[in-house]
């Protein structure tokens, strides 16, 4: 169980960088984010200020979106640290960092 949910950590935070990156690039006004295999849930906003980000109990965080894109990258490349380059999960992780970079610059 307990490999399964690290595993479930790396597909999700994959599918957090792709999915964030194409809001923050687009034009939406929301993206609604669910992890794999779990009920975690967040959901961003624009707002005229910047962003919102709220889970299940209300609003956890108002940012700017270079700020947010900055914070979801760190957190994300010290997790990419502890994942083994055998691990199938590897090469879509490195991907989809590689492809989120590019939006702090």
């Amino acid at each position: 169980m307990l490999l399964t949910n690290r595993m479930m950590i790396y597909l999700s935070v994959t599918q957090l960088l792709d999915s964030l990156g194409a809001f923050l690039c687009g034009n939406a006004g929301t993206l609604a984010f669910t992890g794999v295999d779990t009920s975690f849930n967040l959901v961003f906003r624009r707002t005229k200020d910047g962003l919102s980000v709220a889970g299940e109990d209300g609003v956890i965080a108002r940012t700017a979106p270079q700020e947010l894109a900055s914070a979801v990258l760190s957190a994300a490349e010290s997790l990419s640290r502890r994942l083994p380059s055998e691990d199938p999960a590897a090469s879509g992780y490195e991907a989809s960092l590689a492809a989120f970079r590019p939006l702090l610059s």
